[in-house]
């Protein structure tokens, strides 16, 4: 490439695309831009974006996912987060990085790996994208086979379920049915807001032994 990456500047907020990007051009760019970075990258069908987030889109990203682990934590479930690994997959040309990402029903299967390789491997069984920036790119999902992805856009919190290979927006998630975070997981987010983030962690914990005990 002419224009070395290093050169290149992308200000909070906003992104960059590369057109006609090879995969084995795509590859070099993430080996470039290597594993210790605020950007993110999507890539399909030649494609290449590279966004950096904004300050509130990473506020967003730690307490969705701390509220996350939490349910999972009281749910006895065992679960590994794997941040914005970059998933992608060269038979289907596509590669993204979520804002996170969490294996639960596949977590044994890839427990202990050091790489994960998406065409033998499973993909997450969760990712969650803040559109901050209007950047979720929904079909990268579709084709990696993630079976929820969770989008908080604008204060509402959008849960997408893959059915027959695509998506189809829930009221619920199948991971957490028997709670209602289409509703409440927005209200904690924008409590953490005005109380603070370790009140707002002990109100939802609280929350969900007690429907827990409910259920029992």
């Amino acid at each position: 490439m002419l224009l070395e990456l290093k050169q290149l500047e992308v200000p909070p907020g906003q992104r960059i695309l590369l057109k006609e990007v090879s995969w084995q051009e795509f590859e070099a760019i993430l080996e470039e831009l290597g594993e210790h970075r605020a950007a993110r990258i999507a890539y399909e069908n030649g494609l290449l974006e590279i966004m950096t987030p904004l300050p509130e889109h990473e506020r967003n990203k730690e307490i969705l996912s701390d509220l996350v682990k939490v349910l999972l934590e009281e749910l006895d479930i065992e679960f590994l987060p794997l941040g914005s690994t970059t998933f992608k997959n060269q038979l289907m040309n596509k590669g993204i990085e979520p804002d996170n990402c969490f294996y639960i029903q596949n977590e044994v299967v890839v427990r202990g790996k050091d790489r994960l390789d998406l065409t033998v491997d499973p993909p997450p069984d969760l990712a969650l994208e803040i559109d901050v920036t209007s950047r979720t790119h929904s079909s990268i999902y579709e084709a990696l086979a993630v079976p929820e992805l969770w989008r908080f856009e604008k204060g509402k919190l959008e849960i997408n379920v893959l059915q027959n290979g695509k998506y189809i927006e829930s009221t619920y998630s199948p991971i957490f049915p028997h709670f209602p975070l289409h509703q409440v997981i927005p209200e904690y987010l924008q409590q953490c807001k005005i109380v603070g983030r370790n009140k707002s962690m002990k109100a939802f914990r609280a929350w969900v032994r007690e429907l827990i005990n409910k259920k029992l």
